[in-house]
């Protein structure tokens, strides 16, 4: 199959970029959309051009660097998975197809399709922990955890922060994000502790990291890998405001 490449290229520093149109050939459906950047950047080394820069690791869905707006669309045409999961099957040959990076003021472009997602970095290390003594692991039962709580806790820590929702976002938001961070810790017991000084520190930070405000459009949602629900954000509206009220 053939398909026709429209790629955001901005070099390191430069507060300008481009769309730059590639062709490439022979490609089969069965390849990763990675796997076709890779190919890509060979041709491109080999006519002794710059080649194009785009993050990735795991290549499993599970760290979400791989973030990519494809079409319009944060991580591609499909829900529910990053874009180190999706195929060129999901093409039609000779499709046009449009790849730039994830677009927020709170996410500095470094170069082509890298962002500088340090801010969500920034706001888990202003309260995404728990105080706990350290030791030998307690008893498995010691701790109980009602069932309901310990499900939607899991789902919440499935965020992979890869900033999908801030991309989608009409107002860049990071309210998805932040509030998958604050449920997976508030829902159980060991995170009790930090909870109202949690839920402030991490919003506070949020803010000043420049993000926008959340309208509730289900967009995030939508567009997040792991699905996290808009139920999280209500959680967290709810627990940031208890916190502001009871605090001095």
């Amino acid at each position: 199959m053939v398909l026709k490449l429209k790629i955001w290229r901005q070099e390191q520093g430069q507060k300008d970029g481009r769309f730059e149109s590639y062709v490439l050939e022979e490609l089969s459906s069965d390849m990763s959309f990675l796997e076709m950047l890779d190919q890509l950047n060979e041709n491109l080394v080999k006519k002794k051009k710059v080649p194009v820069a785009f993050d990735h690791d795991c290549r499993e869905g599970i760290c979400g660097s791989c973030s990519l707006v494809i079409n319009g669309n944060p991580h591609g045409p499909h829900t529910g998975s990053a874009v180190c999961q999706l195929h060129l099957r999901s093409f039609k040959d000779r499709e046009e197809v449009w790849v730039e990076p994830f677009r927020a003021k709170a996410f500095p472009v470094i170069q082509d399709l890298i962002v500088d997602r340090s801010s969500l970095d920034r706001i888990i290390q202003s309260g995404g922990y728990i105080s706990v003594n350290t030791g030998s692991a307690p008893e498995a039962h010691s701790i109980p955890v009602e069932k309901g709580k310990a499900e939607e806790a899991f789902s919440n820590a499935a965020c992979i922060g890869c900033g999908a929702c801030v991309a989608v976002c009409k107002n860049a938001s990071a309210s998805l994000f932040v509030s998958a961070k604050l449920s997976h810790l508030n829902l159980l017991p060991q995170g009790q502790a930090e909870k109202k000084s949690r839920a402030l520190r991490m919003v506070g930070q949020m803010e000043k990291e420049g993000f926008g405000a959340c309208t509730n459009t289900g967009a995030c949602s939508r567009a997040c890998p792991k699905e996290i629900s808009l139920r999280s954000i209500a959680r967290m509206n709810r627990e940031y405001l208890k916190a502001y009220l009871s605090s001095d």
